[in-house]
């Protein structure tokens, strides 16, 4: 249990600086192309993973398979990321990851909607007390970068829908988790790959420039993947990305799902303060108030998921007793029976 801890500690720290790392490379990469590199990169770190959960369970990769992970990266990779990567560029790093960190809500509205789960009532509270965190830190009467805002909420809905889309994916087509995410990352970089060389057609490049959309214009792929920018790259793509994921899959194997999501409840106190120490981020009073409401609706789903877990096992523990009573009795009565024959 303590390595469980350990691998939390490591992933929630990676996790909590992404937003920082990020912006700190926005004035040397294009949003995209950074999206490209990190996620090419981690899917390559999780790889060796991914291949040992394949070869443990003898499966192997179908065409089905791979028509999911094309569409876990399309929404993952290619919409939720790039929104993600565009809100970090015309946003305060703090902000977006707080904004971000609310992804689970939106997983569960999503798993209410899609997958018709019943919402139990610690989790209805928690949606409630961080929607309400949320719109203190949005502060709507006092909008000052709403596309920031935009862009940040919805990375966090479509990351909760991809959230939910892969979960279902993974049951139905009996994938793990860390199988799932290593290989929507190769789908969704190959794909971004390939909007990156369609935005270099030079009629594609001129409409896009033309709309406003010039960060989506001639896409570069290997501008200033060099020495002077190797140890940021190397943050970005191995620690934050590839080691952030697979020490959070490691946690999940050493205990459980609720360990694990510890992460994702402290990032959004954690995320801030790193962000004022190392890039000096000012943080508002309102957006304080409203990370300490949405930590008290992450404590919300933490201690209900605690209960349920706790529950299912002692269901399950009674089924298992009830089980071995059975057949205790059972053989009681063939004994009888035998000796009366």
């Amino acid at each position: 249990m303590k390595k469980a801890y350990l691998y939390v500690a490591i992933s929630t720290l990676m996790f909590s600086s992404m937003e920082i790392a990020l912006k700190m490379a926005g004035s040397a990469f294009n949003p995209i192309q950074l999206n490209l590199i990190r996620f090419f990169i981690g899917a390559v770190i999780l790889l060796p993973f991914a291949l040992n959960a394949l070869k443990k369970s003898g499966r192997k990769l179908v065409a089905a398979d791979w028509r999911l992970f094309a569409l876990t990266g399309l929404i993952c990779v290619i919409i939720s990321m790039s929104l993600y990567q565009l809100a970090i560029t015309v946003d305060k790093a703090s902000t977006v990851a707080v904004l971000f960190s609310c992804n689970p809500v939106f997983a569960l509205i999503f798993s209410y909607l899609i997958l018709h789960e019943r919402l139990g009532r610690a989790n209805l509270i928690s949606v409630v007390i961080s929607v309400i965190g949320l719109l203190i830190i949005v502060n709507p009467a006092h909008l000052t970068n709403g596309l920031g805002l935009i862009l940040a909420i919805s990375s966090a809905v479509t990351f909760g829908l991809y959230s939910i889309v892969s979960r279902y994916g993974s049951v139905k087509r009996g994938l793990n988790g860390l199988t799932m995410t290593c290989f929507t990352f190769f789908a969704g970089s190959f794909e971004l790959l390939a909007i990156a060389w369609l935005s270099k057609i030079p009629a594609v490049a001129h409409g896009l420039t033309s709309i406003g959309m010039r960060q989506f214009a001639a896409i570069p792929i290997l501008t200033n993947v060099n020495l002077t920018y190797f140890w940021l790259l190397f943050f970005i793509g191995v620690c934050v990305t590839g080691g952030g994921f697979a020490f959070y899959f490691l946690a999940m194997e050493k205990a459980d799902v609720s360990t694990a999501s510890l992460v994702f409840f402290i990032k959004p106190g954690l995320a801030p303060i790193l962000a004022a120490l190392i890039i000096h981020e000012r943080i508002l009073p309102t957006t304080i108030i409203g990370i300490v409401v949405i930590l008290i609706g992450s404590v919300v789903t933490f201690v209900g998921n605690r209960f349920r877990e706790r529950d299912s096992a002692m269901g399950t523990k009674e089924q298992v007793d009830t089980a071995a009573d059975s057949t205790t009795v059972a053989q009681s009565s063939r004994t009888v029976s035998d000796e009366q024959g």
